[in-house]
C-alpha cells in the first residue's frame, strides 16, 4: 500500500517542485500547485489521516496524530494562501508526504525482514501428507490428516503432524525447531515433530497431534504472545512517545505563535509548525523497543528456547547465582540398576512402583521386566513426597525409597529387607555450561535430593562453586528465598512439575526436560532441548537485548533533543532552519536507524 501511494504521489509531486523552482508559466499556472497538492494529500495523505483517527479514538495519540496535524496545517494554510496571494507551502507539503511515504514503507520492510524468522515457521509444514490406509499409499492434503493416522514420511520429505514411529529407523533434523544443530536418530516408539525434515531412512508413524495441537504451533502461539507481552524498557518507551507526543504539538503551537510575535510572515511561521510537529513523531522511540524485542523472541525460539515471559528475559541479565536442579539437568535423568540385594527385593519394589512416573521407579520396573520377574497385586499405594512411596502387599506395608544414603532400601512392616543401587549419569554438557557460567562471574549451584556424599561427588566432577543436599522438593523454595535474602538473584533451572514453586519464585525461572510440553506455567523461559548450556545462551541474550534497546532510546530520544531547536527555528539568525520535507527525511532516517540497529541483534551469536 505504501509502495503504491509513494509512486503516484511521487508522479504528482514532481511537476508541483518544479512549478515552485522553475519560472515555468502557463494558463492558470498559479492553481496547478493547489489541484496536484490537493491530490497528494487526500490519495497520499489519506494512510496518515486514518491513522490520526484511529489513534484518537483509542486515546492514544501518536506518529500517525502529529504527522495529520502538520500535514493538515500545510494543506489548509496553502489553499488559503492560493486565494489570499501569500506564500503557500504545497512544494513542502507534497514533498513531505511522498518522503513520509516512503520513509514508511523502507521501515515496514525492515519490520519484516526483522520478524521473518517466525513467518518462516508457518512455512515448515507440508502441503500434504501420504498415509497408509487398508495397506495401500494414498495422498492427501494436509487439512485432511487426522489423529492416529498412520503416515509414510519418505526420506528427505517434512514430517506432517507430531507422531510416534511405528515402524523404521532414520536421523531427523529438527534444527529449524529446536535449535538442535546434529541429526536426531529415530526408531520405533521415538517420537517425532511436525516440521522436522527426515533423514535417509522411511519411517511409519502414528499421528498424535494435528493442527493447533502440534509441538511447532505450540513454539509459533508462545513466540507470538511473548512478543506481544510488554518488559519494563518498553513500557517506559511507550509512555516517553505519548509525553512526547503532547510536547510536540505544544512545543509546535508555541513555535508558531513565537515566530508570529517575532514578526515572521504566517506561511513560514506554519513551515517552523510542520517540521516541529514532523521532527518530533515518536515513532522511532516507540519502535526502539518493541521491534528488538520481537527479534530477540524469535532468536530464542531459534537457539532451542521459548520465552513466555518478557519480563524472565529481561531478568536473566541480573542473574548472579544460577541453581540447578540435580536430576534431568546436571545429570542424564535415565536411572539405571546397578545392583540389587535379591530378586525378592526387585520384585517387590517394581511392584510399588508398577504405575509410578518417577525416573528411579521407571528404572526399577524396567529392570524387573528385563529379568522377567513376575510382579504382586500391590494396594493402598501411595507417594510420600521426596522419599519415595509404599503400598500394601500380601497384608504388609512395603515401603521403596530412599532412608539418608546412596541406595533405595526397601523395607517391609518397618524391617529392612535389602537394597537396590541406582545410578545417573551426568551430562556431558554440564561442566561446559558451569564453566561458561564461572567466565561470566555467575556462581553455580545444585539443588538435590541426594545424600551428602552423593552431592559432594556430582558437585566435586563439575566444579560447582556450592551445593545444597538432602532438600526435599517442598524445601526448594525456601533455599531460593535463603539465596535471594543473601541479596543474590537467583535463576532456578528444574523440571517445571516438581520444582514449580521453586521456579516461580525464583527472579528467573527456567524450565528442563519439557520436551515438547510447552504448557509449563511455572516457569518463564522453556528449554526444548535439556541442555544446561542454553541457561548460558539465555543470560547472553538477555544482555544484548537489553543493550541494543538501550542504543535505540539514546538515538531516538537524543536525535530528538538535538533535532527539535532546529526545526523551531532556534539557528535561524545563522541561516540554519530545516524545511518540513528536509524535517520529513531526518524523522524517516531515524526510524530506519532504529529498525537496522534491532536487525543487527539477527545476526549476533550467542555461544
Amino acid at each position: 500500500m505504501f509502495m503504491r501511494k509513494f509512486w503516484v504521489s511521487l508522479i504528482l509531486t514532481v511537476p508541483v517542485v518544479l512549478l515552485h523552482w522553475t519560472p515555468l508559466s502557463f494558463s492558470g499556472s498559479e492553481y496547478a500547485p493547489l489541484v496536484l497538492g490537493t491530490a497528494v494529500f487526500f490519495y497520499g495523505g489519506w494512510v496518515f489521516l486514518m491513522g490520526a483517527w484511529r489513534e484518537i479514538r483509542g486515546r492514544m495519540p501518536g506518529m500517525m496524530t502529529l504527522i495529520a496535524i502538520a500535514i493538515s496545517a500545510a494543506y489548509l494554510w496553502s489553499v488559503y494562501a492560493v486565494f489570499a496571494g501569500a506564500e503557500a507551502l504545497f512544494w513542502e507539503l507534497t514533498t513531505l508526504i511522498t518522503i513520509m511515504l516512503l520513509g514508511h514503507w523502507i521501515e515496514m520492510r525492515a519490520v519484516s525482514g526483522a520478524q521473518g524468522a517466525l513467518k518462516e515457521l508457518s512455512k515448515l509444514l507440508p502441503d500434504t501428507a501420504e498415509i497408509i490406509h487398508n495397506g495401500n499409499m494414498r495422498t492427501i492434503p494436509l487439512s485432511e490428516l487426522k489423529e492416529n493416522d498412520l503416515m509414510l514420511v519418505r526420506p528427505g520429505a517434512k514430517i506432517p503432524a507430531d507422531g510416534t514411529v511405528m515402524e523404521g529407523e532414520s536421523d531427523i533434523n529438527e534444527s529449524m525447531v529446536t535449535g538442535e544443530s546434529n541429526p536426531v536418530s529415530k526408531k520405533k516408539g521415538d517420537p517425532v515433530i511436525a516440521g522436522t525434515i527426515n533423514g535417509d531412512g522411511s519411517l511409519t508413524v502414528r499421528v498424535s497431534h494435528i493442527g493447533k495441537k502440534t509441538f511447532l504451533a505450540g513454539v509459533m502461539r508462545l513466540v507470538a504472545e511473548a512478543q506481544a507481552s510488554k518488559s519494563r524498557l518498553q513500557v517506559l518507551s511507550d509512555r516517553a512517545a505519548l509525553y512526547l507526543t503532547v510536547v510536540a504539538v505544544g512545543g509546535g503551537i508555541i513555535t508558531f505563535i513565537a515566530w508570529l510575535a517575532a514578526g515572521a510572515e504566517v506561511g513560514y511561521a506554519v513551515a517552523r509548525l510542520v517540521a516541529v510537529l514532523v521532527i518530533a513523531c515518536p515513532h522511532a522511540l516507540g519502535l526502539a523497543v518493541p521491534l528488538v524485542a520481537s527479534i530477540s523472541t524469535t532468536k530464542a525460539a531459534q537457539n532451542g528456547f521459548l520465552i513466555k515471559q518478557r519480563l524472565a528475559l529481561e531478568a536473566a541479565r541480573g542473574v548472579d547465582t544460577v541453581l540447578f536442579d540435580k536430576t534431568g539437568t546436571l545429570t542424564q535423568g535415565s536411572f539405571a540398576v546397578t545392583h540389587a540385594t535379591s530378586d525378592e527385593v526387585l520384585v517387590l519394589a517394581a511392584s510399588v512402583n508398577a504405575h509410578s512416573e518417577h525416573p528411579i521407579g521407571k528404572a526399577i520396573l524396567a529392570e524387573a521386566t528385563k529379568r522377567n520377574l513376575r510382579l504382586r497385586e500391590v494396594r493402598d499405594f501411595k507417594r510420600v513426597p521426596g522419599r519415595g512411596a509404599e503400598g500394601t502387599i500380601d497384608g504388609k506395608t512395603v515401603f521403596v525409597g530412599n532412608r539418608g544414603g546412596d541406595d533405595i532400601v526397601i523395607m517391609s512392616d518397618g524391617k529392612e529387607l535389602g537394597t537396590i543401587g541406582i545410578a545417573d549419569t551426568i551430562r556431558a554438557e554440564s561442566k561446559q555450561a558451569i564453566d561458561s557460567l564461572r567466565q561470566l562471574g555467575i556462581t553455580s549451584a545444585m539443588i538435590t535430593g541426594d545424600s551428602e556424599q552423593t552431592a559432594k561427588q556430582v558437585a566435586d566432577e563439575l566444579g560447582l562453586d556450592t551445593y545444597f543436599a538432602r532438600v526435599l522438593p517442598e524445601e526448594k523454595v525456601q533455599k531460593v528465598h535463603e539465596l535471594q535474602k543473601g541479596g543474590k538473584k537467583v535463576a532456578m533451572i528444574g523440571d517445571g512439575i516438581n520444582d514449580a514453586p521453586a521456579l516461580t519464585a525464583a527472579d528467573l525461572g527456567v524450565a528442563v526436560g519439557a520436551g515438547t510440553n510447552v504448557a509449563i506455567e511455572s516457569a518463564g523461559i522453556i528449554l526444548i532441548k535439556n541442555d544446561p548450556r542454553d541457561i548460558v545462551k539465555i543470560i547472553r541474550l538477555s544482555k544484548l537485548t537489553y543493550a541494543k534497546m538501550i542504543q535505540n532510546l539514546w538515538w531516538a530520544s537524543g536525535y530528538n533533543i538535538i533535532a527539535l531547536p532546529l526545526a523551531a527555528g532556534a539557528l535561524a539568525f545563522k541561516g540554519i532552519v530545516l524545511d518540513p520535507a528536509v524535517a520529513a527525511v531526518l524523522m524517516s532516517l531515524s526510524t530506519i536507524i532504529v529498525a537496522f540497529n534491532a536487525i543487527l541483534l539477527k545476526r549476533r551469536k550467542l555461544v
